[in-house]
């Protein structure tokens, strides 16, 4: 059984109950979708875990702004916490993550971390006219993504399934459990969601990050983009 997890952004009590249920469930794989440690109290400590897994990862597009936090692509508002989450991790670790690939193909399904377009245009929950343009000529029976920390499934008028697993670190639907997906090894999903001490991560993130951290905070209290 294949565990998805994506963007757990260094909220390590996140992880560590996603990896709990997962290992519940009977995971013994991991596809692991970018965004891995930025925006969170414990960088360092949540790639430490993670390199415990059997896993394939990916880039995200906040690992590539942290080994670049002066691109103007990055928003104002969160410039500050992506120069912080590189400052704790070290650079060594910040190159690393920065030159990991951008997508991976398991099993005839296709691995990216917003859409196979972009790092960061993604897909939205609902069916949408631009869904051809971010498959971007993909043929894969099913595309599996994250960016949006938007937990759904559906199909396109392709015929492509679109499998957002969701956020395990600050998921954004309104839903304060950690997110993530398992996929038996008859390609069927289990969305699941797991609760941890929200409130905890999000004081932990004011503590560590301080006035840069005030945003990530918010979004992990609110489980809401908009704060």
């Amino acid at each position: 059984m294949l565990a998805l997890l994506y963007d757990v952004h260094g909220n390590l009590p996140a992880l560590d109950a996603v990896l709990a249920d997962a290992d519940a469930a009977g995971a013994e794989r991991f596809l692991l979708g970018g965004d891995y440690a930025v925006f969170g109290a414990w960088p360092v400590e949540t790639i430490a875990r993670l390199r415990t897994l059997d896993a394939t990862w990916i880039r995200g597009n906040v690992d590539r702004w942290a080994a670049q936090p002066d691109d103007e692509e990055i928003p104002g508002a969160v410039r500050a916490a992506v120069a912080r989450g590189a400052e704790l991790l070290g650079p060594d670790t910040v190159t690393e993550l920065a030159r990991l690939r951008e997508e991976a193909i398991l099993d005839g399904v296709r691995y990216c971390h917003a859409s196979p377009l972009s790092d960061m245009r993604g897909f939205s929950p609902e069916p949408d006219a631009s869904d051809a343009e971010l498959l971007a000529g993909a043929d894969q029976r099913r595309v599996v993504f994250g960016h949006t920390h938007v937990q759904f499934s559906r199909p396109t008028g392709e015929g492509i399934e679109l499998l957002n697993p969701g956020s395990v670190g600050i998921p954004l639907d309104g839903d304060h459990r950690a997110a993530y997906a398992v996929v038996d090894d008859a390609g069927s999903i289990d969305l699941r969601r797991v609760a941890y001490d929200f409130q905890g991560s999000a004081d932990a993130v004011r503590e560590v990050l301080g006035e840069a951290g005030e945003i990530p905070a918010r979004r992990i209290e609110r489980a809401r983009f908009d704060v």
